[in-house]
């Protein structure tokens, strides 16, 4: 495989995640091996399997937007807004100055306005108690909650972005697909800057029925802080969440000559389907195998290499076997020696916007040389017998490191980020 010439580097990320807003907050969380997973507290949900969630203790007001920005934008939408703004701000960059037609956005999202759909349907049906809804409640921002791209343009508004600008919904592998998009973006030379990342606010009735029908979430809501056990023997399922990170991402060359602190660089990236079931896995993880090998192919680095895997690590028992699986196929002996752990044991599964939230962990070990663990992890699964880094964080130099995804559909994704050479620390 041919490795593109011009560079991508990540300059700038905002998170919003359980536990904490900012990036700071978040790897505080992470780094000490805490969960924010709890009782969902925006609904009743007492008559769901699947009592447990983690949420986001998000105040639109405080972070800055305007009644008509709340009024007008979904919640996953504001979440994204938000995460941008930050981003830009970390960054440095100054993207009134920049040519707004090489500045675009990729944003990912697995369920977009889910939460601002089910609202108006509520309002509409008079909560679900007339069959024929009434089209003189519509509310007036009903297009944008029905048309996903309608988030990726407000991101675009909030930086001041006229070039490429697309939404990416593949599941729960948006927000690495959505990153992957931009880096294409970049090195293809149709974009000098993007702004990249995904967001979702899936914790409303509708979507925790939708993961209740199919059994994929936990019902342990006796002790919603350890609900999220990956690689563990007694997990048996994931624990929803909301969340979002955005990230400026540069060409290296652009980001050097304005001395800009560089994260790390997305060095290979690459996408596989199952062609097999919409949920299913295969027992032999070689759709993950293959994506995990594309990349490294790109990224132009030898398995040995890495020196930290950020897993999917869902907590359902056939994705554990399967990344395990998967992480053997393509690494050989080098799956047994190298640190993996899973965030989702701490923040949730926020479905599109995980991979993006992993990459800011990701990014955030790399620049603090620390590798996060993978709480609640006390009865190893004997079936995943790789090192999970279990509950307490591994303080370590952390140059390489690849990240995966898989979502519902087949999806597998892989991403490969390292400590960029000559960068600015």
């Amino acid at each position: 495989m041919t490795r593109p010439t011009r560079r991508v580097v990540i300059t700038g990320l905002g998170v919003r995640a359980p536990g904490g807003a900012g990036k700071k907050q978040f790897w505080d969380l992470l780094s000490s091996g805490r969960t924010a997973t709890r009782r969902i507290s925006f609904f009743d949900p007492s008559p769901y399997r699947s009592q447990v969630a983690g949420e986001c203790d998000f105040d639109p007001v405080h972070e800055g937007l305007t009644a008509r920005q709340i009024r007008r934008m979904d919640r996953s939408a504001q979440f994204a807004v938000v995460c941008a703004r930050e981003a830009a701000a970390d960054s440095g960059i100054e993207f009134e100055e920049l040519d707004p037609h090489r500045t675009g956005v990729s944003l990912g999202s697995a369920v977009a306005a889910a939460t601002s759909l089910e609202r108006e349907y509520l309002v509409l049906s008079d909560g679900g108690r007339q069959w024929q809804v009434d089209p003189d409640y519509l509310s007036p921002h009903m297009f944008d909650y029905l048309t996903p791209g309608a988030a990726a343009a407000e991101v675009a508004w909030a930086v001041g972005a006229e070039g490429p600008t697309a939404m990416v919904s593949d599941g729960c592998t948006s927000g690495l697909d959505a990153l992957g998009h931009a880096c294409r973006l970049i090195q293809e030379g149709s974009a000098d800057v993007m702004v990249a990342g995904a967001a979702d606010t899936p914790v409303t009735p509708i979507v925790v029925a939708c993961f209740d029908a199919i059994k994929a979430t936990t019902p342990r809501n006796d002790d919603p802080g350890r609900a999220s056990r990956p690689f563990d023997r007694t997990r048996n399922g994931f624990v929803l969440a909301e969340g979002a990170a955005m990230f400026v991402l540069e060409e290296y060359g652009h980001a050097r000559r304005r001395g800009a602190h560089i994260y790390g660089e997305i060095s290979g990236y690459a996408t596989r389907l199952n062609a097999y079931h919409m949920t299913g896995l295969k027992t032999d993880g070689r759709e993950m195998a293959e994506a995990i090998r594309a990349a490294l192919d790109e990224s132009r680095t030898d398995t040995d290499a890495i020196d930290y895997i950020n897993a999917h690590g869902s907590g359902t028992k056939q994705n554990d076997r399967h990344e395990t699986a998967a992480f053997k196929r393509s690494l050989g002996d080098h799956a047994y020696r190298v640190p993996v752990s899973s965030i989702k044991s701490m923040v949730g599964h926020s479905l599109g916007a995980i991979g993006s939230i992993e990459i800011a962990a990701c990014a955030l070990a790399i620049d603090q040389g620390v590798v996060p663990p993978t709480a609640n992890l006390h009865e190893p699964d004997p079936e995943c017998d790789l090192d999970y880094v279990p509950l307490t964080a591994r303080e370590m130099r952390v140059d390489t490191v690849l990240s995966v995804g898989s979502g519902f559909g087949g999806f597998q994704s892989a991403m490969v980020l390292r400590r960029a050479e000559g960068a600015v620390a």
